[in-house]
């Protein structure tokens, strides 16, 4: 993968270094779904790489979330194909990695952009990083999360949390279990790159059968319930009440949820 596409992918050791690197805040089409499950399929394949960080180039943004002049534009064929990216192969993808992944977070994370971080075992943030579920803003759904966050963080913080749409602060993320560590902003990579070197000296095929019993023990049957999640957001998608919430979102130049 070339340093020009949107996601770059390099070896440092026994590290398989994923990164983000679209201009517009890592914000979230096919393209860099596709890039993303590629890259994590190029790790799961070599064997010569033993843990997996995903992390941005930008340094005001982990990801941003959807891009909703996309979701606008296509509608609930959009809003299907992109979600079952995100949703679905992005899950299966480090499903079945057979590896650590940490998520390193610069900059905000919002919506979809928690979405990939979750999707890591993971994550360290930036002290500055910022994370928010703003998703009912523009009528739609923070899908995943419904499933994910109450497991996290309590029933009754999940619901502010989601309801509200309220950004918050690296500090906050880690007092809740978002995130397992939060460090200086420059030091974000260094710190992700030392979890993931510790992982990486573990004999690998105890690692391997230790994650994938880790993976099926947590499912939790998580596919069934998105599955209809998706189908829910894709018809939201297609309303006018929905539409016209994302209008006025991208009229205003927010970060995308």
């Amino acid at each position: 993968m070339g340093g020009t596409e949107t996601v770059t992918y390099e070896v440092e050791g026994a590290v398989a270094v994923i990164t983000l690197a679209k201009p517009d805040l890592n914000t979230i089409d096919a393209g860099l779904l596709d890039g993303l499950i590629a890259a994590l399929g190029k790790a799961r394949g070599d064997d010569g790489v033993r843990a997996v960080v995903v992390t941005t180039a930008l340094d005001r943004a982990f990801s941003a979330g959807l891009d909703l002049r996309l979701v606008l534009d296509g509608g609930s064929a959009v809003m299907r194909s992109l979600l079952q990216k995100l949703y679905i192969e992005l899950f299966d993808a480090q499903h079945h990695l057979g590896k650590p992944s940490i998520a390193a977070i610069r900059g905000v994370a919002r919506g979809g952009g928690l979405t990939i971080a979750i999707s890591c075992d993971v994550a360290i943030a930036a002290e500055d990083a910022s994370f928010g579920y703003p998703e009912l803003d523009v009528g739609i759904l923070p899908g995943i999360h419904f499933t994910h966050l109450p497991r996290v963080v309590g029933r009754a913080r999940a619901f502010e949390l989601l309801f509200s749409g309220e950004p918050f602060d690296a500090g906050r993320a880690e007092r809740l279990g978002l995130v397992n560590r939060v460090v200086p902003a420059g030091e974000v990579r260094r710190a992700a790159m030392g979890m993931a070197q510790g992982f990486a000296r573990k004999p690998p095929g105890a690692m391997r059968i230790a994650r994938d019993a880790f993976m099926r023990i947590n499912d939790l049957d998580d596919r069934r319930s998105i599955a209809g999640i998706v189908d829910t957001m894709a018809l939201m998608a297609d309303g006018e009440e929905t539409r016209r919430a994302l209008r006025r979102f991208l009229d205003r130049g927010k970060p995308a949820p």
